[in-house]
């Protein structure tokens, strides 16, 4: 597949700015913990972004239909531009008595990137032809990994040689260069819903997957992936790596690398192989979602270093060859006019279920110990390949929207 001007312009943009959100995030987690000395303030960072995110997922839909799909992007990324800026003056004179001034704006800039990831999603099919929306989905997600990967390492080296005051200027820079490019983007054509009140516009996705029987599937696969995935977090993954295979934390480090590294594998793979898969979306979707749930199991009961890095690195794998595929039956499912309320509903069920999942998984974590809430995970990830496997001919292109 031969880049297009718009579909490198989009992941160009929206690149830099995930480059932007990891050091950003590393500067502000860095500078509440010196202020604080608490590391459960510095764990309400991530909380407070996946609620927010939640809350913008719901409320997008209000904007989908007046504002062009193409503004709202950039639009969504320059406001994230000049809150930043404000925080990096906030940063002056910030203490340990007002550090909570912080959460208000890393709030309001999850806010602007609960927006900005489903409308990405959304703008792949404008920008790419059908029959390369594999490859398109593939490369997408393959960036997105390689900088989750290896900038929340290099934004810690950032640290070393600036303050993290510098480090928010830094990005500033980085996120008014993403800013430009998304600005550069065609405007696509979108329906308008001005007629539409408000309620409406934000129940239209939701009706859309309550009447879509693919997408009424993939929101249940998504409720049941987004409580099992909450045991990937940093908090259940680090006891896991202490209690259950008595090592060290930097064994922590190596198996979360090892999940990314196969996440990347397996978009390397879809990429590779996109026009074989684009004939069998439902089989290699169900083959996925049942190879994470296999592995996950053995994982639970692993006591193995060496052999969790490789469990690890296969659920990452596997997982990827699930996801890319049902980006793709997500994208032809619908028309292009409905796709962006779909992804924010979706977005929704999303940030909302895995917020709760996280404090449930936690709960069950200290009660019935680390083993056990991996497993109930991998019963939960099996609830999934059992519903892609029973509708199974569901998950393929519909080639009548194209």
């Amino acid at each position: 597949m031969r880049l297009n001007k718009n579909f490198s312009l989009l992941l160009s943009g929206q690149s830099l700015a995930n480059i932007g959100d990891v050091l950003y995030m590393v500067s502000v987690i860095s500078t509440i913990f010196v202020l604080t000395d608490s590391a459960t303030a510095a764990s309400f960072v991530p909380f407070t972004i996946t609620s927010s995110m939640f809350v913008s997922s719901l409320l997008t839909p209000l904007l989908i239909g007046k504002v062009n799909l193409k503004w709202l992007m950039a639009g969504s990324q320059i406001g994230k531009t000049i809150l930043l800026v404000i925080l990096g003056f906030m940063f002056i004179g910030i203490t340990g008595s007002n550090y909570y001034l912080i959460f208000l704006f890393i709030g309001l800039i999850a806010f602007l990137d609960g927006c900005a990831n489903p409308i990405m999603r959304t703008l792949i099919p404008h920008y790419v032809k059908p029959e390369h929306l594999v490859q398109a989905n593939g490369i997408a997600e393959t960036v997105t990994q390689i900088i989750q990967t290896v900038m929340w390492f290099i934004g810690s080296l950032f640290l070393v040689i600036l303050s993290s005051q510098q480090l928010i200027w830094f990005v500033g820079g980085i996120f008014v260069l993403s800013s430009i490019l998304l600005c550069l983007l065609e405007n696509v054509s979108h329906q308008t819903t001005e007629s539409k009140r408000k309620l409406e516009q934000i129940k239209e996705g939701w009706k859309t997957l309550s009447n879509t029987p693919v997408l009424k599937r993939i929101a249940c696969i998504d409720f049941f992936e987004a409580i099992a995935g909450t045991v990937w977090i940093a908090a259940i993954l680090y006891v896991f790596v202490s209690d259950a295979l008595n090592v060290d934390e930097k064994w922590w480090g190596y198996i979360n690398g090892a999940f990314f590294l196969g996440l990347i594998l397996g978009s390397i793979y879809c990429i590779k192989y996109s026009s074989f898969i684009e004939k069998k979306l439902g089989t290699f979707i169900f083959v996925g979602s049942f190879a994470t749930f296999l592995i996950t199991i053995l994982f639970s009961l692993n006591s193995i270093p060496i052999f969790s890095l490789f469990l690890s690195l296969c659920v990452g794998l596997f997982g990827q060859i699930k996801n890319i595929p049902q980006q793709t039956v997500i994208q032809t499912s619908v028309s292009k006019e409905q796709l962006a309320t779909v992804y924010t509903s979706l977005s929704a069920i999303g940030t909302g279920i895995f917020g709760i999942g996280s404090l449930i998984m936690g709960i069950l974590a200290d009660l019935w110990g680390i083993r056990i809430v991996f497993i109930i995970s991998g019963l939960l990830l099996a609830v999934v390949s059992a519903i892609v496997h029973k509708n199974k001919q569901l998950f393929v292109r519909n080639v009548k929207q194209q």
